[in-house]
């Protein structure tokens, strides 16, 4: 496992983050590296999580009140894309968030997120304590929502292999190849993976490699991509309405695992957090003990 790529970068000036964002507590390889498609790892897509200080996380500790005055500096993410590193000849593109934000999405079933959960062991470059907590809890993330998060970025990426006066290396891809078989891979993969969330709850990012590598060397047409689509949108349908999983992310489990990440980083969250106490508890407990004072 590697060290921090986040963290050596900032050392060596090549990116500037806030402080924090330099602590990943989660930092992995993703995108074509993750789907085992490329064996070049000279682009890199990197993505993490970090604990931002707490009055960040917790905005009332600095004396912020709820859409009152100007609001202070808030903080989701660091990003910063192309970065070239010519110490080992590589090209960074880099998303660092905060964890409340990577949770949200996590929760949401967001499939750039779900894929940085499930990456393969390989791709970890960077995994304290926290980050093995999250991981460890992954599965607790999906629900039948995947389906339409998948779907619409599979649309999306459908969409985008017929944009036309494509630029850069996307040109010469639909040069070469008549379309641009990245995004028609990613229309098979998407599929292949919401498939496996509803079918098994789990998910492996390399499961459909060796079709997607045949679709990114040109051996697939735009038709045969087309028709997949077409017939695995009908038969997922199916398989959405007998999935075991929620239909909907149980909140309340994930709030407890995002607060013990918190309270793992930041100690004690007495004065962080509010606990709602049920009232009728509290009464009962206040009638036990008049009782036993009146004996």
């Amino acid at each position: 496992m590697m060290s921090s790529v986040v963290l050596h970068l900032a050392k060596r000036g090549l990116i500037k983050p806030p402080p924090y964002a330099t602590e990943t507590q989660y930092e992995v390889m993703t995108g074509s590296i993750a789907y085992g498609v490329s064996c070049d790892v000279s682009d890199m897509d990197i993505v993490g999580f970090c604990v931002p200080s707490k009055e960040v996380v917790f905005p009332h500790l600095a004396g912020q009140i709820f859409r009152f005055g100007k609001e202070k500096a808030h903080f989701d993410q660091f990003q910063q894309h192309h970065i070239g590193d010519p110490e080992h000849d590589r090209i960074y593109d880099i998303t660092v968030y905060n964890i409340v934000r990577f949770f949200h999405l996590c929760m949401e079933n967001n499939p750039n997120m779900v894929d940085a959960l499930f990456v393969p062991q390989r791709c970890i470059l960077h995994i304290t304590k926290i980050g093995n907590i999250v991981r460890d809890h992954r599965r607790e993330f999906l629900h039948k929502g995947a389906w339409h998060r998948f779907k619409g970025y599979a649309y999306s990426q459908l969409h985008k292999i017929r944009t036309k006066n494509p630029e850069g290396k996307r040109k010469e891809i639909v040069e070469k190849f008549g379309f641009d078989v990245k995004f028609a891979y990613h229309v098979v993969r998407l599929l292949d993976e919401v498939e496996q969330i509803l079918e098994t709850g789990d998910l492996d990012l390399e499961r459909c490699r060796e079709h997607c590598k045949a679709i990114r060397a040109g051996e697939v047409s735009l038709a045969e991509i087309e028709e997949h689509f077409s017939i695995k949108e009908k038969a997922l349908e199916e398989v959405y309405h007998k999935s075991t999983l929620p239909y909907s992310p149980d909140e309340e489990k994930i709030k407890t695992l995002l607060l013990a990440c918190l309270e793992e980083f930041y100690g004690s969250l007495d004065k962080c957090v509010i606990h709602h106490v049920d009232s009728e508890s509290i009464l009962s407990d206040l009638e036990n003990l008049i009782a036993k004072y009146r004996r």
